[in-house]
This record gives C-alpha cells, structure tokens and sequence, in this order.
C-alpha cells in the first residue's frame, strides 16, 4: 500500500498540474491547456484509486474528479466551441456537490465508516 506522505507529494504534484491547466485557460493557449487535461484528470483518477478504501477519501477525490472534469469541459467549449458545453459542465459540477453531500449526509448515520 502507498504511504499516506507518499500521497500527499502526488497530491501537491496534481495541484500544480491542475494550476498549469488552468494557467493555459486562463493565457488562451489552447494545445497546451489540451494536453495538460490529460496528467491532470489521470493524476486525480489514480489519487482517487489509491485512497479508495478510505471513505472520507474516495468521496471527496471523486468530487475533485468531477470538478475537474468539468473545468476542462468547459475551457474546452471556450476554446473551441463558442462556450456552448457549460451544460455538460454543469452536470459534472453539481455531480461533485452531490457526491460529497452525500458523504456528510450518510456519515452521520454510518460514523463507524470513516475509519482508515
């Protein structure tokens, strides 16, 4: 199993893969902001794998996958759609906000759950 410190640099490293992401956005260059969703969403959906069998974990690194799914949707559709593929967007944003709703919503009636 991959050591809790081990996890928290791959966590750092997502971080500013996600800043260069956006970064790229934010600078309208389009192949870069491309090319960076890929490590970006691939290191959130690994950290999410790798913490999976902790549940306070694995329901928030969800989130973080739909969030940044989402964020690349929607620099996507700027980029080269006319900003028209919000409403994808959306529906990945809102599908964080319920995940991690549902987490706190059942961890009041399953505290025993969130053990490592």
């Amino acid at each position: 199993m991959v050591s809790l410190k081990k996890i928290r640099g791959y966590e750092n490293l997502h971080i500013l893969l996600w800043l260069l992401k956006d970064t790229c956005w934010v600078m309208l260059w389009e192949i870069p902001g491309l090319i960076m969703i890929i490590p970006t969403i691939g290191v959130a959906f690994h950290i999410t794998w790798l913490r999976r069998h902790v549940r306070v974990d694995l329901f928030h690194n969800l989130a973080v996958c739909c969030w940044i799914s989402a964020n690349s949707i929607w620099m996507i559709g700027e980029f080269f759609f006319d900003d028209k593929l919000r409403i994808p967007a959306m529906v990945l944003f809102v599908t964080g906000l319920i995940t991690v709703a549902y987490y706190y919503l059942s961890k009041s009636r399953y505290p025993e759950n969130d053990q490592d």
